[in-house]
C-alpha cells in the first residue's frame, strides 16, 4: 500500500514498538503499537500504526470529553491545532484516532520528516470497527477504502497520509517468520 502511494518501496530507517508521545494537557502519552522512520526517495516520513484485532478504539470523544475537563480541553486544542479540525467535532469522532494522528505530525516535526502517516492495520476478518475510521477520515474529506492510503494536506503543509491495512489473520495464529533487517548501505 504505501509502495503504490508513492511509487517506490519505502526503506526502514528505524522502527520503536509501543512508543509514547507527550501531549499537551497531562495525563497519559499517546503510546502507538508501532512508530515508524521510513525513507521514501530524497524524503523522510512519520508513521504511526495502531493494530487491531477485534478490540475498539477506545472512547468516542463525547465519551472522553465527559466531564471536559481544563488538562483536557487543552489537549484537545492542540490535536485539533495539529490536525487543522474546528474546535467542535462529532462526539462519535473514536479519540484514538484523533490522538494518534497527532502523535505522527507531532513526530514528523521532531524527526524533520516531510510527511506524517497514520495506519490502522487491522487482522479483522469482519473488518470491525472500520467505520469508525471512515468517519475519522471523512474530517479531512477523505473516502476511505480498505487498503489504499490517502493524502491529505495540513494547514501548516504537511502532507498528511491516513490508511487502513488489512493485516492477514494467519498472523495472529502462526510464529512470524523473523527476518533480519539490514541497515541502509549493507550487502
Amino acid at each position: 500500500m504505501i509502495t503504490s502511494a508513492f511509487g517506490r518501496i519505502p526503506e526502514l530507517i528505524a522502527a520503536f514498538p509501543e512508543h509514547q508521545v507527550p501531549l499537551e494537557g497531562g495525563g497519559r502519552n499517546s503510546q502507538s503499537d508501532l512508530f515508524a522512520l521510513l525513507g521514501i526517495g530524497a524524503e523522510t516520513a512519520a508513521m504511526t500504526v495502531e493494530a487491531k484485532v477485534s478490540e475498539p478504539f477506545g472512547p468516542t470523544l463525547a465519551e472522553w470529553t465527559s466531564p471536559l475537563t481544563d488538562g483536557r480541553r487543552v489537549r484537545l486544542a492542540q490535536i485539533n491545532g495539529l490536525l487543522g479540525l474546528p474546535s467542535e467535532l462529532p462526539g462519535c469522532l473514536r479519540y484514538q484516532l484523533l490522538h494518534r494522528t497527532a502523535a505522527a505530525v507531532l513526530e514528523a516535526s521532531r524527526f524533520r520528516a516531510s510527511r506524517a502517516i497514520m495506519i490502522v492495520q487491522s487482522y479483522s476478518p469482519q473488518r470491525l470497527w472500520f467505520d469508525d475510521f471512515a468517519a475519522f477520515a471523512q474530517l479531512f474529506g477523505i473516502l476511505a477504502r480498505h487498503d489504499h492510503l490517502f493524502e491529505t494536506r495540513l494547514p501548516s503543509g504537511l502532507p498528511l497520509h491516513l490508511g487502513w491495512i488489512t493485516g492477514n489473520p494467519q498472523m495472529l495464529t502462526k510464529p512470524a517468520r523473523q527476518e533480519r533487517v539490514k541497515p541502509a548501505g549493507e550487502a
